[in-house]
């Protein structure tokens, strides 16, 4: 018998923060490039197929500064061993201060396809709303951890 454990996990930052100096968080926007593209493409292609059935607008890729967040913000996942929001915060106030006025974000780990991903999301209204979203832009973090398990952060941003 196989025993899965797979956790998802969402969080939406709804509440208006001042406009920070962007300089104040700073990122290596070389961090976008350690995404596995492949997998993140498929992910918002699906999530997009979703979107279009709901009427919805379809998300843009963000290549660089939710990318580059969503990277860090998995390695710390995978350094932890954890999933978390762990100063998802700085994530959105960090956007906001570049111009976005809403940001959300989605975790997952353990999923070995997008479909299964994107799968897991829908089935749970917390991340549904947020792939429902009124967002524009969508940036990703999906790496494996040492042991070939994916996890995944999508930074969705309007």
């Amino acid at each position: 018998m196989v025993l899965a454990f797979l956790i998802i996990s969402c969080s939406e930052e709804k509440i208006e923060t001042p406009v920070q100096n962007p300089n104040q968080y700073q990122i290596d926007l070389n961090l976008s490039l350690e995404t596995d593209w492949e997998m993140a493409d498929r992910v918002l292609m699906m999530v997009n197929q979703h979107r279009t059935l709901q009427g919805l607008t379809e998300l843009a890729g963000d290549r660089q500064y939710a990318s580059a967040y969503a990277v860090q913000h998995t390695k710390y996942m995978i350094a932890t061993n954890s999933l978390n929001h762990t100063n998802f915060d700085t994530r959105a106030a960090a956007l906001k201060s570049r111009g976005s006025t809403l940001v959300g974000e989605t975790i997952a780990s353990g999923y070995k396809t997008a479909d299964e991903v994107v799968a897991a999301w829908l089935n749970s209204e917390g991340h549904k709303q947020v792939l429902e979203g009124n967002y524009t832009r969508a940036g990703f973090g999906v790496l494996k951890n040492s042991s070939d398990v994916y996890y995944y952060t999508m930074l969705v941003h309007k």
